[in-house]
C-alpha cells in the first residue's frame, strides 16, 4: 500500500530522519532567502519552489539527500566534482551539504532560465 503524498513541505521533511530533515531544512532556507518570492508546494511529490513554473525540488533517500534543479547542472558540473549527479540531480550526504555559493549560483540560473521561458512564451502568443 503506497504512503499518502507529504501535504506540505513541513509534513515532507517531519516524516524525515534528523539528519536528512536538518540538511534539507538548510537547503530549504537558503532557497527561501535567494528567492523569496518563490511559492512553496509539493510537485511529483517532493518538496518544491514555484517561481514562473518549477524552480528547484530537493527530497531525500534511504540513503542521500538530493537537490533538483533541472537540466542546469552541465553548467556547474566543474563546482559538482566530489558530488553524484544524473541528468537534473545532484545528490549529497547530510553531513555533506552543497556549498551555499553553488546553491545560489545554481537557483539564480534556474530564476533566470524560467524567465527566459516565461518572455520566449510570451513573445510567441504576441506573434499569433
Amino acid at each position: 500500500m503506497m504512503k499518502p503524498p507529504a501535504a506540505s513541505i513541513d509534513d515532507y521533511l517531519a516524516k524525515l530522519p534528523p539528519d536528512q530533515r536538518e540538511a534539507l531544512e538548510t537547503l530549504r532556507g537558503q532557497i527561501r532567502a535567494l528567492a523569496p518570492e518563490a511559492v512553496e508546494a509539493i510537485s511529483y511529490g517532493l518538496p518544491t519552489f514555484k517561481l514562473n513554473g518549477n524552480l528547484v525540488h530537493f527530497g531525500a533517500a534511504a540513503k542521500h539527500c538530493a537537490f533538483y534543479p533541472g537540466a542546469v547542472i552541465d553548467q556547474f558540473a566543474d563546482r559538482l566534482a566530489g558530488f553524484e549527479t544524473a541528468k537534473g540531480t545532484i545528490r549529497f550526504q547530510p553531513d555533506s551539504p552543497l556549498p551555499p555559493e553553488l546553491i545560489a549560483d545554481i537557483v539564480q540560473r534556474r530564476i533566470v532560465q524560467n524567465l527566459e521561458i516565461v518572455a520566449e512564451r510570451a513573445a510567441r502568443k504576441a506573434r499569433r
